[in-house]
């Protein structure tokens, strides 16, 4: 059945940022198809990791291309593919005076969660994040890390079947980045979760496979296993980074 199939496909991806006299290519024809599973989008600033993230939740048109979710255009899907969508951006836009469980019911209403069922997945992804004892301060009292955690709850309401992450471990401690890992590994069975990070340790022991984008160009894309064997042998997957970003990163 539809409701079943989790396939995320880019055909082509394509943006051009111009400006008055120059103009820059973020994304260059970038293909690729993924099924159920935890995936690492790795890259050093500018290669375009946000760029495509941005155009998949649709927060950004594309200058060429398409993005199909189960072979639909997710420009045609509208409302439908909102519902199916968690997405956890890198910045942290909050309302200071909110609390956490309002700003969570905020995104619950723009998710068309009913608002009968709001509460109780509310304290759901609260546990899933550990942050549901301090879901009723404002949010001008949590730490960078709290805030975090609350995006990522966030994306995590309504049980959505792709989940898109751009940075998701900054300003978190070493215990509560093991706790999102080991969650989102969880998750990952039925459900295609995309991560952008330039920590290679959230990503190395749970992705299912490793993109590599560089330039705007999907350069590899395999299990970390593979790359570290392709670039790497007998090393790590920080490794394969440096061998294929290191003059960048420099």
């Amino acid at each position: 059945m539809e409701a079943n199939t989790c396939s995320l496909e880019l055909q082509k991806l394509s943006k051009i940022y111009s400006g008055k006299k120059t103009s820059k290519k973020a994304l260059a024809d970038v293909t690729f198809t993924l099924g159920p599973g935890l995936y690492g989008l790795l890259g050093p600033n500018g290669a375009g990791k946000s760029t495509m993230m941005n155009i998949i939740t649709g927060n950004l048109d594309a200058s060429g291309g398409k993005v199909l979710w189960n072979g639909k255009n997710i420009l045609h899907m509208g409302r439908k593919f909102r519902r199916i969508l968690g997405y956890m951006p890198q910045q942290q836009n909050l309302y200071d005076s909110f609390t956490g469980r309002r700003f969570l019911l905020y995104l619950a209403a723009l998710k068309e969660i009913p608002r009968k069922q709001a509460a109780a997945e509310i304290q759901r992804t609260a546990e899933m994040v550990h942050l549901s004892a301090e879901l009723d301060k404002k949010l001008a009292a949590y730490s960078g890390g709290m805030k975090q955690r609350l995006l990522a709850a966030a994306a995590l309401l309504g049980d959505p079947k792709l989940i898109i992450m751009d940075e998701p471990t900054a300003g978190l401690d070493p215990k509560e980045r093991v706790r999102l890992r080991e969650v989102l590994a969880k998750l990952a069975h039925d459900r295609i979760i995309l991560v952008a990070t330039h920590v290679v340790s959230d990503v190395e022991h749970v992705a299912s496979e490793i993109l590599l984008l560089k330039e705007g160009q999907l350069v590899d894309r395999d299990t970390p296993g593979a790359l570290v064997e392709k670039y790497a042998p007998g090393g790590t997957l920080e490794e394969v980074y440096l061998s294929i970003f290191g003059e960048d990163e420099a």
